[in-house]
């Protein structure tokens, strides 16, 4: 093996560089937007509390559509693989529950880069179409991965061919963006953030599997309501 040129080790220090001056980057921009909303988050902010020049923040990402799209893409690739060793090679509900308590503890785990990430999601229905369009892919992407686990479910035997996929999708990833909400708003109530995961499981392996449901949680409730008792809007039907 010949030994590595000047100018290839010079390349590979720039690029370690930029790196490291990207990741602190999305460090300062998500404690900035934690703090101050997007609204309140400038590139010259951003660089400098990451360390660096006014100006770096501009020269990589070009605006803040581009800064933001970055912070949600390299969050969003993040959680993509946490969500891979959670799942790994399960499917059906096996799969949809393995996600479900891998995004309580993503939540947990990394919460102020989580709370930045949909800070910025919530956003994305306003005027920027660039983040309209990231958050858009992510949202696809995220309905044909639970579609995905269903159908493979169905082809296994352990969901009826009867379920519709899509919609049962379509409202899973729908649970989960109300759960982030109700997080975002109140997110010292760590018990409830649980127990609507939980509850989140409970009613998708209602709609997948008939009568196979979990029970539910004896310990962890709303705030103000009994122990074990589902969620408001949550209660299964018969």
């Amino acid at each position: 093996m010949q030994p590595d040129t000047a100018s290839e080790q010079e390349r590979r220090t720039q690029a370690e560089r930029t790196a490291l001056s990207d990741a602190r980057m999305l460090d300062a921009a998500v404690a900035l937007i934690c703090e101050r909303g997007s609204a309140g988050t400038t590139l010259k902010d951003v660089g400098e509390r990451a360390g660096y020049s006014r100006g770096l923040a501009s020269y990589r990402f070009g605006n803040k559509g581009g800064l933001f799209a970055f912070l949600i893409r390299s969050i969003g690739e993040s959680w993509l693989r946490e969500l891979r060793r959670a799942v790994q090679d399960k499917v059906g509900l096996d799969a949809i529950e393995a996600a479900t308590d891998a995004h309580y503890r993503f939540i947990v785990e990394a919460a102020e880069p989580i709370r930045a990430f949909y800070i910025l999601w919530f956003d994305s229905i306003g005027p920027d179409a660039a983040l309209k369009q990231v958050v858009a892919n992510i949202h696809e992407r995220r309905r044909r991965d639970v579609v995905a686990w269903i159908e493979k479910g169905i082809a296994a035997g352990t969901i009826a061919p009867s379920v519709d996929a899509r919609s049962v999708a379509e409202q899973f990833c729908a649970a989960i963006i109300g759960i982030v909400y109700q997080w975002l708003v109140t997110p010292e109530a760590s018990e409830h953030l649980r127990f609507l995961h939980e509850s989140l499981k409970r009613q998708t392996a209602f709609a997948l599997v008939p009568g196979a449901a979990p029970s539910a949680p004896a310990t962890v409730g709303p705030p103000g309501a009994v122990a074990g008792s589902a969620a408001p809007g949550m209660e299964q039907t018969q």
